[in-house]
């Protein structure tokens, strides 16, 4: 694989958005002749605009793909859309299309926690001298793999039968793992459409399935506004809390996770949320379970 550096745009222009230190896995969706081909790679940096990465693959300039990554210690999957904007060298830069406001304020509460905590990230340079020795191996395997041709070795010798054994065992991997990301390709699309919307579209079926905040806001019959704590607004407290809800099929509120927002009115948002009530969510005509993303504001008069 050639490691030649693609299209390089002009990085000295000020950012909107501060890049932020990140070592967490990551992985790319990429579409190559029709074919959706995972490339796996590692966070450098990453802001609301777009990420940073390792990429062990070749990502031409313009090219869409989707990145999946999770945030540390907030346990948040985002799953979006992103152009390619340079690589070099295997690193490559990722402007993210479609972040949904959700997804969003996700990026921003990690940014609040890391900031607060400088030891929340392990953000070792040893780890990417690592991956480049690693790319750059790659790129000297031809030469190694010359010099090992020129040792003898051992042939082991497969008769007709496992020869057709091995090959029906290749081409059945092979066709797995194209559905599979064939799938998981078709999802994020779904998702990354919705977002973009602002109305949610029926995925594959998946227990529960994501439906978009603006189409579970939709579908609320009953809805309790949450009580000002004192102890907030005596510390002129204020700002939007987001929950990780799960809804039941008879349109209940199954289970709350808090994940961002000020401390004082997480417990006062949670509860008011706890009561709500939604029409049921149907698919196929059957009421399912769906995961969804409930924001409280908090605004002092």
């Amino acid at each position: 694989m050639s490691a030649a550096p693609s299209l390089v745009f002009d990085e000295t222009t000020q950012r909107v958005f501060p890049r932020h230190p990140i070592n967490v896995p990551l992985d790319l969706i990429v579409l190559q002749s029709g074919v959706p081909e995972n490339l796996p790679g590692r966070c450098t940096d990453l802001s609301e605009a777009g990420v940073g990465a390792v990429v062990a693959g070749e990502l031409p300039a313009g090219q869409q793909v989707a990145v999946e990554l999770r945030l540390p210690n907030v346990g948040v999957l985002v799953r979006v859309r992103a152009l390619v904007r340079y690589q070099s060298r295997f690193h490559c830069g990722l402007e993210f299309v479609g972040l949904s406001a959700e997804q969003r304020e996700m990026i921003r509460h990690w940014v609040c926690r890391s900031a607060a905590q400088p030891d929340f990230i392990d953000f070792r340079k040893e780890d990417f001298r690592k991956e480049e020795k690693v790319a750059d191996a790659k790129t000297e395997a031809p030469v190694v793999a010359a010099k090992l041709a020129a040792k003898p070795r051992h042939r082991i010798r497969i008769g007709r039968r496992g020869f057709y054994v091995l090959c029906a065992c290749m081409l059945a991997l092979a066709a797995l793992g194209w559905w599979q990301w064939q799938r998981s390709w078709n999802e994020l699309e779904t998702h990354a459409q919705a977002a973009e919307s602002g109305f949610g579209v029926s995925p594959e079926t998946v227990s529960p399935e994501i439906v978009s905040p603006e189409t579970m806001e939709k579908r609320i019959v009953t809805k309790v506004e949450p009580v000002y704590p004192e102890a907030a607004r005596t510390a002129g407290t204020e700002g939007l809390v987001v929950l990780d809800a799960v809804i039941a099929p008879d349109g209940s509120v199954k289970r709350l996770r808090p994940v961002s927002g000020p401390d004082l009115l997480v417990q006062s948002a949670t509860e008011a949320v706890q009561s709500w009530k939604f029409e049921p969510y149907l698919s196929s005509g059957q009421a399912v379970e769906v995961e969804t993303t409930i924001a409280v504001e908090f605004r002092l008069n």
